[in-house]
């Protein structure tokens, strides 16, 4: 059955403006359906621009889960984005890149070593299976600055899985201890000790 995404949702995947996509559909660059007064695109659409971009060799599939209970996740990520590659590209060189760490650290081991890739111009193109993988804040930026270096970065998917709360309330913990650290400083203990509490309970 096929799937419809939103001009937003295309958006997000190319690294580009809702207008941008507006545009392209203008254009006749990508086919859209309109459903009430709203431009809907076939998903199989996005399949075809993305594999007639130019000559695709190297692919770096990125996943990444925030703690050790989630491994066998990051090994389902791995396998689906294999999947979602040969789907889209074919037989291209895969290299995989993943992190057991917070969507909020900028110093993962991961991410690092894909903006290497990038800057020895090794890889062409960066899959994530959602744009948290990549980072919780600031996506646009690290898109544009794999575009500086001639790399795209695609999202594969639209909707998170329904565990990834789970994830987003560690993070929330990450950034209480963050802000508690600086505003209380050695008194923070139990500003932290309370959010944990309130963690356990939900």
């Amino acid at each position: 059955m096929e799937r419809y995404l939103t001009p937003s949702e295309v958006a997000e995947i190319f690294g580009i403006s809702r207008s941008g996509i507006i545009k392209w559909i203008r254009e006749g660059k990508i086919k859209a359906i309109e459903i009430n007064g709203r431009w809907r695109i076939p998903y199989s659409e996005v399949e075809r621009l993305i594999s007639g971009k130019e000559k695709v060799k190297q692919v770096a599939i990125y996943a990444r889960v925030s703690s050790n209970t989630q491994k066998d996740d990051l090994e389902r990520q791995l396998n689906t984005l294999k999947e979602w590659v040969k789907k889209t590209f074919g037989e291209v060189s895969v290299i995989e890149v993943k992190d057991i760490d917070s969507g909020l650290k900028e110093d993962r081991r991961g991410l690092k070593k894909l903006i290497e890739l990038a800057k020895r111009r090794q890889i062409d193109v960066v899959v994530v299976a959602y744009k948290d993988r990549l980072t919780r804040f600031g996506f646009e930026y690290l898109v544009e600055l794999f575009k500086a270096y001639g790399v795209n970065v695609i999202v594969a998917f639209q909707e998170e899985p329904k565990d990834y709360i789970q994830e987003l309330v560690e993070d929330f913990v990450e950034i209480v201890k963050s802000f508690a650290s600086k505003i209380y400083g050695h008194k923070y203990e139990k500003v932290i000790k309370c959010v944990e509490d309130t963690e356990k309970d939900n």
